[in-house]
């Protein structure tokens, strides 16, 4: 992201490592050859600085913390957003949320991603960019077997 002119947090690496190789934390990856090429952190609750109470009482899943390996065009987040829209509507969610704290990941989520911006929030001197998109079977979908971290 840095290399794409996109502001990284320090530690972004070490935290998701953290979270990968903590077994109560609901990391996802997506593996190829055996090869980790992408993760995200899937949520059955939405947090309560981005939603509203009436928001957080709806079935969702919210990502968090998501990381593909830089590929040839493959557009590896994509087809990790396409799978939470799919695993939301095959267990039952309406909705699938995410936030960025990059204004132009946000524009990417909901340009090409096809993202609903729902709000900006300030958060830790930060701006949030909350997000969502109803959950959704994906046909065709690339992904044969995820597994949970």
């Amino acid at each position: 992201m840095r290399s794409r002119g996109m502001r990284v947090f320090d530690g972004a690496a070490e935290t998701i490592a953290e979270q990968a190789g903590d077994p109560d934390f609901p990391v996802w990856v997506l593996e190829e050859d055996s090869t980790v090429v992408g993760c995200t952190t899937v949520f059955e609750d939405s947090p309560a600085w981005a939603f509203t109470e009436h928001e957080r009482a709806q079935p969702a899943l919210f990502l968090a913390s998501t990381w593909t390996l830089p590929t040839d065009g493959r557009r590896l987040g994509h087809v990790i957003a396409r799978w939470a829209l799919d695993h939301a509507a095959r267990t039952g969610a309406t909705a699938v949320r995410r936030g960025a704290f990059e204004a132009g990941l946000a524009r990417y989520y909901c340009e090409v991603q096809g993202w609903t911006l729902l709000r900006e929030v300030e958060r830790r001197g930060r701006t949030g960019y909350i997000m969502t998109r109803p959950a959704q079977y994906q046909p065709g979908l690339p992904v044969v077997a995820p597994v949970s971290g």
